[in-house]
């Protein structure tokens, strides 16, 4: 997907981009190459590979999901910045929090929203399981996003602690999805939310599988979640 059909692509699913909108993608896809080369971010770095499996693939959320009606967004793991950044950068309003383990990576997001020139992004260096212990953080969030980082029985414990009452959480999976669905009930149920919404997809070119779920956080998180460090990996809520 080169940057005219990623273009294409966003128009026919309403999104029309303004000029400095594609300029920032541009620069995004620059910089990401650039860095990659210090640090590792991503094993995808030729053009079209990028802008479909990363820009697209994490702006894709938006088709099944208005952004438009939410303002605070957490990203948990997000590596390069995926997929709240390309998501911010379509809907320009949203304030973008993203937590991430490794201290590089906050570096790399840190230049990229200043090269991009990003307003009401912020990126915490930390493990997810404190941030989520973090009064300043917890339940604070409308939406709470991650997309592929861990299977979703963990990812639960990591990400609804983090969404006020009344928000929600937002899964990007692959295919395993639903199988990771299965296992995932009981940690969804104990950690205060529950499935609204859940679309299957294929992202275009390569039509791989995707799948997108949408919970919605029904009730306060209880306070032994998330647990230590490694825990919910080791021992997942089932």
């Amino acid at each position: 997907m080169n940057e005219q059909q990623f273009i294409a692509a966003l128009k026919e699913k309403g999104i029309e981009l303004t000029d400095n909108q594609i300029t920032q993608f541009k620069k995004y896809f620059e910089l990401l190459v650039e860095w990659n080369e210090k640090m590792n971010l991503t094993a995808i770095t030729d053009l079209e590979g990028v802008y479909l499996k990363h820009f697209y693939d994490s702006i894709s959320a938006s088709f099944y999901f208005d952004f438009t009606k939410v303002e605070s967004i957490c990203d948990v793991g997000a590596g390069a910045g995926f997929p709240s950044l390309p998501i911010k950068i379509c809907f320009p309003h949203l304030h973008v929090t993203i937590v991430d383990s490794l201290n590089k990576r906050i570096t790399f997001l840190n230049h990229l929203s200043e090269e991009l020139q990003l307003e009401n992004v912020q990126f915490v260096h930390a493990r997810a399981e404190e941030f989520g212990q973090n009064v300043k953080y917890r339940e604070q969030f409308e939406v709470v996003t991650a997309r592929a980082v861990a299977r979703l029985s963990v990812l639960s414990e990591l990400c609804i602690p983090l969404a006020k009452q009344g928000g929600y959480f937002v899964a990007l999976k692959a295919a395993a999805g639903p199988e990771e669905l299965k296992d995932a009930k009981k940690a969804i149920t104990t950690l205060g939310a529950k499935l609204k919404e859940e679309f299957s997809y294929l992202l275009p070119v390569e039509e791989s599988e995707r799948t997108l779920y949408v919970f919605d956080k029904i009730k306060q998180t209880p306070k032994k979640y998330p647990r230590k460090p490694g825990v919910p990996n080791k021992t997942p809520i089932q």
